[in-house]
């Protein structure tokens, strides 16, 4: 297939998707208790969406947003039980609140959402990786390849992390472009910023250590730079004794 020309995506107005007071529905039920990846995503946004007076679809609860406990053993955390655990919530339990609430719009920080409800909602697209490899190397390719798709397809709006991960929608998800917003990952300037430290050369991996991650032939290219420069490679992120060099 050939490769995507960059689009002109859309950018969200106030009027058309912001809810009024105490409308808004922030599902956070993928959110880990050691929050990695997407979890860090979620909480992160938390305080911007403050001024919207949201209800959160939490876990635990927040100091100064509404919240409404919902189940803990929908995460990640708990592998594919979870994830089935989580996607029949959602499907079953999420409608329900969101009527109970009276609310007008629903955000999800992953391509989760009722299919075939009436839930006005928002989705993020962190990335299709699955659909980018080989059919065979992850069990989510049906997840990717079928729900994703029809999550998108009803949704209001799409929030995509980058215009790769845009194209990548509408390549494998034929959504049109005029659908989605491109919003960049920023850092969090609390935790990350310059201190008054000697300067090295280093060239830094941040990340899990599964092998779609391509840690091997990072090093592989690493070993190529380090033979003719003063350079270090740090890697970090949690230890998978499977992949872990």
């Amino acid at each position: 297939m050939a490769a995507h020309r960059p689009r002109n995506f859309s950018r969200i107005s106030i009027h058309t998707v912001s809810p009024s007071l105490s409308s808004l529905l922030v599902n956070l039920s993928v959110v880990m208790e050691r929050p990695t990846g997407i979890s860090t995503y979620a909480l992160n946004l938390l305080p911007q969406l403050r001024n919207l007076n949201p209800i959160l679809l939490s876990t635990t609860s927040h100091d100064h947003y509404q919240h409404l406990k919902i189940p803990g053993d929908m995460t990640p955390e708990q592998g594919g039980r979870g994830h089935l655990k989580r996607l029949l919530w959602l499907q079953t339990q999420l409608p329900t609140l969101y009527r109970q609430t009276k609310s007008t719009l629903l955000f999800s920080p992953l391509p989760e959402m009722p299919l075939f409800q009436s839930c006005r909602t928002v989705v993020t697209v962190h990335d299709l990786i699955p659909l980018r490899l080989s059919p065979g190397i992850s069990p989510l390719v049906p997840y990717f390849r079928f729900y994703i798709p029809a999550v998108l397809r009803q949704a209001e709006h799409i929030l995509c992390d980058s215009e790769a991960t845009a194209q990548d929608v509408i390549r494998f998800c034929q959504i049109p472009a005029r659908k989605m917003t491109v919003v960049p990952l920023a850092h969090d300037d609390q935790h990350f910023y310059p201190l008054d430290l000697p300067r090295k050369n280093y060239f830094l991996h941040v990340g899990r250590h599964a092998p779609y991650k391509n840690l091997q032939r990072l090093i592989s290219a690493f070993r190529s730079v380090a033979q003719v420069s003063d350079v270090e490679l740090w890697i970090a992120g949690p230890d998978d004794p499977r992949y872990t060099p």
